[in-house]
């Protein structure tokens, strides 16, 4: 436990002393938080389109602002394998679960902790734009999302494990495209009816962006949240146990 200790520490002063951690992780969701808010004053209520308004949007920008610390998770793993420090410590007595659980850890915290900043940045703009957004909800919803984050953390190792530092993030771009458009973060994936919808409930994104407006809205029915948690969880738990295998692998190679 003292060596994951160490290494988690690590990992978490290496994020906090890169301002880009800051700017993506924390400050581009409220960004958008504030942007898209402006963007729904502006569409006429006639419209009936609500995919922006705070209630639903908190929900999505929380699992956009995830896809970030995948990123992150990414370039952190991959960095450290491309120099000469993932070296060293191979020939310290800590174990690939030591490695992974003090990569995990510290994304795990900073995405809590993003999605605290997010809720209550939602809850001041619901006060504003005097929409019905229950902090109970809210306070609900940054549990609900924690197995989705894991998920996010999981292919940041992964990438992260396979490609270098040049390679990781511009395959998390694509994850980051895909999680965004067919998570249903910015448009309203069950309006669509059609093929779009079909292909967003063959990946995890859109339960993810499911679980926290529906946690956010109190329903916790079998269809809006119960199925759609258990998807993000098994999702996640395949994830994490792939990209643990591959570091596994990928250590005892680099031992060899």
């Amino acid at each position: 436990m003292y060596k994951i200790k160490a290494f988690t520490s690590r990992n978490i002063k290496e994020m906090a002393r890169d301002p880009l951690s800051y700017i993506f992780c924390l400050g581009f969701p409220v960004v958008m938080l504030i942007v898209m808010t402006i963007v729904n004053e502006s569409i006429p209520k006639e419209a009936g389109m609500t995919i922006f308004r705070i209630d639903n949007l908190a929900g999505g920008i929380a699992i956009f602002g995830q896809t970030f610390t995948m990123l992150f998770t990414a370039m952190t793993v991959a960095k450290d394998r491309s120099g000469a420090f993932l070296a060293r410590l191979y020939a310290s007595p800590m174990k690939s679960p030591d490695f992974i659980c003090g990569y995990i850890f510290p994304m795990a915290i900073i995405s809590i902790i993003q999605s605290i900043v997010a809720y209550i940045v939602s809850f001041i703009i619901s006060f504003i734009t005097a929409t019905d957004v229950s902090p109970i909800g809210l306070l609900l919803s940054i549990i609900a999302v924690i197995p989705s984050s894991l998920m996010f953390i999981g292919f940041g190792l992964l990438f992260g494990t396979l490609f270098n530092e040049k390679a990781a993030p511009g395959i998390c771009s694509i994850i980051i495209s895909l999680g965004s458009f067919l998570g249903g973060i910015w448009f309203d994936a069950e309006g669509t009816r059609g093929v779009i919808l079909k292909i967003c409930r063959c990946l995890p994104f859109y339960y993810c962006t499911k679980t926290a407006r529906s946690a956010i809205a109190l329903d916790f029915g079998i269809d809006d949240f119960v199925i759609p948690m258990i998807v993000v969880v098994i999702c996640a738990a395949v994830i994490l146990f792939v990209s643990s295998i591959a570091f596994k692998s990928r250590m005892k190679a680099d031992l060899s």
